[in-house]
């Protein structure tokens, strides 16, 4: 198993630790399992406190499937940031909404009038569902439907907990989700040091897609199930 996330809670006040744990840890392995072909996860709440003999460099695995199970080492910087829902989460009466122009028009939202045809894209662009790793938030669909998940212990619908994506924010007009620091890099498409600023993490899920943790609300300690997106 490689680490993928180690997340504080005095960092991130989202989280909801089960007892006097305030570390997240998670970890998947490296392979395509059987029968989704998505690299297995594991959950583990634990104690900072309580954390001794600490590795400066994680053991490399021997071999992976494919290069982006690998994680690159690096630092999280959190930030809060208001999202809307996936446009599929909502409901006929408010996407038939978001298609009308002349609605857009009459809230004086400042959008482009390239939009014009398509107003329900400024949404899905703009503040529909935020691309890029996060704590909680809206499901990313896509590449199905929305199907909600349900905890095998107690049938409770089961809620986001992170999302590993392959991108921080997508390309064109996408990056507008990515941080102030990274906005100049995002308009020329350009990398540092032959990395792109938008796979820090170099994560690839999939073909590009996002891998969702689901959690039960009513016990972390309920197992956890994942989704890819």
């Amino acid at each position: 198993m490689l680490p993928v996330a180690q997340l504080f809670l005095r960092d991130i006040p989202l989280l909801r630790p089960p007892g006097q744990a305030d570390l997240l840890q998670i970890l998947w392995c490296p392979y395509e399992h059987e029968p989704d072909y998505k690299p297995s996860t594991a959950l583990f709440w634990r104690s900072a406190a309580e954390v001794g003999d600490i590795l400066t460099t994680p053991p490399e695995p021997y071999e992976a499937d494919y290069p982006g199970y690998v994680p690159e080492p690096c630092v999280l910087a959190p930030e809060a940031f208001t999202e809307y829902p996936n446009s599929l989460d909502l409901s006929p009466e408010l996407q038939r909404m978001l298609e009308d122009w002349n609605r857009w028009q009459a809230a004086g939202a400042s959008v482009d009038s390239s939009y014009a045809q398509y107003p329900r894209d400024f949404y899905s662009i703009h503040l529909g569902n935020a691309p890029g790793w996060k704590v909680g938030g809206w499901p990313p669909w896509g590449r199905t439907d929305p199907n909600p998940q349900f905890c095998a212990v107690c049938e409770a619908r089961m809620v986001p907990l992170l999302t590993i994506a392959s991108r921080e924010w997508d390309g064109g007009e996408g990056h507008s989700w990515a941080p102030q620091e990274d906005q100049a890099a995002a308009l020329a498409g350009s990398s540092y040091a032959g990395q792109n600023p938008s796979q820090p993490t170099r994560v690839e899920v999939g073909s590009t897609d996002n891998m969702q943790i689901y959690v039960c609300p009513t016990s972390p300690e309920h197992p956890h199930t994942d989704l890819i997106q």
